[in-house]
């Protein structure tokens, strides 16, 4: 007997901008089935994830809901899209500024999991599992990304959902607690629960994944059982895309307002010097008497595992944390606290990072993005010139992006929106980009277009790299030096 589907879609055409329609014919998810929704960037798989948890409401007369299915309580969702709204939500109200010990924790773990101040024991026990027992008690807004994915993992495990929704889960996680994240995840799967798995790269899907469907711009074009649909030419289609990369770059225009003269700068200098610095939070030691140097010509991978300080390093160096002031931190020659301003600071760097990721919100059309980098602001405040935005479309066009610019930079999927905020620090062409895990949310094509892209910015001799990677494997071509942090 056939088990009554938790939800079925039927002749779905629906409109999500003037120019883009989600249409899918028909889908539908039974208990025991455990689904992998499978496109790459800007396939549409997010937003039919949001039509699923009932987050979408243009098309939710499509979509059929089995009896007694209430998708707000019976559907947990583990995404970017909501990690970003936690992470917004955290900021919104924080209160360490009117607080008498200048402190807020905001929302421990324990209290993200539970509901309550405390855990309990199924709730250690994933916590455990996860390898965030410790951090029960810490406030998330004080986690890095990896160990809030871990936190939301837990809290969608704890609910005991009768459909999970994946949005690439392993994003943002070291070697270690990925293979945690896979085995529980695995373990989770059952007769009478669903789950579905948002996968932007082949080795991403989770061997307990029982179906598959294949998402490609904004349309559902083949599902089944996964050893049917694997075989299927638009499945393969997907897997074997070859990067399209441009044979040259944006060149550097000298008339910019804001771009550094390059020809001025003192090269006798190291880039960056650190010198027994410390970073510590409250009680918690991030380092201690810690030393490094970056000179010119080099481009350099900082790896360790989530939590162990690779983030706060580059808020010393970048401008971003005040912990710098009082020790020896010097960028381009000059000492943190010597005078200088964050913004002269500021100039000669480019940032990619989930932070900066998290803080782009609504509001803002897409080449406003990529100006705003010239101004190192949070959306665009300033009057622009012409050559400002000609810049803007070129880096645009670049990336394959030079359609989106009218667009709202909201509207793009996770992994378009990271190529957007590449093109946002290239766009003065910074004497340092900083990379900080820049492949979260990339498909393999946009992964091996981002290692492409590197490579002529190292070549151009004009910017260095800083790459921060979770992982103790990856290490792109053009890396020269290696700083590792446990």
């Amino acid at each position: 007997m056939t088990a009554s589907p938790l939800f079925e879609i039927r002749g779905l055409n629906c409109r999500i901008s003037a120019r883009h329609q989600l249409v899918v014919d028909s889908f539908k998810v039974e208990p025991g089935q455990h689904w992998c929704l499978f496109g790459g960037n800007g396939a549409g798989k997010s937003l039919l994830a949001s039509l699923f948890s009932g987050r979408l409401m243009l098309a939710r007369s499509r979509i059929q809901y089995a009896t007694g299915f209430d998708p707000l309580h019976d559907i947990q969702v583990v995404s970017f899209e909501e990690q970003q709204r936690l992470w917004q939500s955290e900021t919104r109200h924080d209160v360490s500024e009117f607080s008498e010990s200048a402190s807020d924790p905001g929302t421990t773990v324990a209290k993200l999991v539970t509901g309550r101040d405390t855990d309990d024991c199924l709730a250690g026990e994933f916590l455990q599992r996860l390898d965030i027992k410790n951090l029960a008690d810490r406030g998330i807004r004080f986690l890095s990304s990896g160990q809030i994915r871990r936190a939301m993992i837990a809290k969608a495990l704890y609910q005991k959902p009768k459909l999970l929704i994946l949005d690439d889960p392993l994003a943002s996680i070291d070697r270690q607690s990925a293979e945690s994240i896979r085995e529980i995840l695995n373990q989770y799967v059952q007769a009478d629960n669903a789950m579905i798995l948002l996968a932007r790269r082949q080795q991403d899907i989770l061997t307990s994944a029982t179906h598959i469907a294949v998402m490609d711009s904004l349309k559902l074009i083949s599902s089944g059982e996964r050893y049917v649909v694997e075989q299927l030419a638009a499945f393969r289609h997907i897997v074997n895309r070859q990067a399209l990369v441009p044979e040259n770059l944006p060149a550097l225009d000298e008339r910019l307002p804001g771009v550094m003269n390059y020809r001025r700068a003192d090269r006798t200098q190291a880039l960056i010097k650190l010198d027994s610095v410390t970073a510590q939070y409250g009680s918690k030691v991030v380092f201690r008497n810690f030393s490094w140097q970056m000179d010119w010509g080099d481009h350099v991978l900082i790896e360790g595992p989530n939590g162990s300080g690779k983030s706060t390093l580059l808020g010393l160096i970048n401008g971003d944390n005040h912990m710098a002031y009082g020790q020896a931190v010097t960028v381009f020659g000059q000492r943190r606290g010597s005078g200088e301003s964050v913004w002269d600071i500021k100039q000669r760097f480019g940032v990619v990072s989930n932070e900066l990721h998290n803080r782009y919100i609504k509001g803002w059309r897409v080449l406003d993005v990529v100006v705003s980098g010239f101004f190192d602001t949070m959306g665009l405040y300033e009057n622009t010139t012409a050559i400002q935005q000609e810049s803007a479309r070129q880096w645009l066009q670049a990336f394959g992006l030079v359609g989106q610019g009218s667009c709202w930079y909201h509207e793009l999927s996770f992994g378009q929106q990271r190529m957007v905020l590449l093109a946002r620090a290239m766009v003065k062409w910074p004497l340092i980009l900083i990379l900080d895990e820049p492949g979260v949310g990339l498909d393999d094509y946009y992964s091996d277009f981002l290692m492409a892209i590197l490579e002529k910015i190292v070549h151009s001799g004009r910017t260095h790299i800083i790459y921060v990677s979770h992982t103790f494997d990856e290490t792109p071509q053009f890396i020269n030096k290696r700083l590792s942090m446990s």
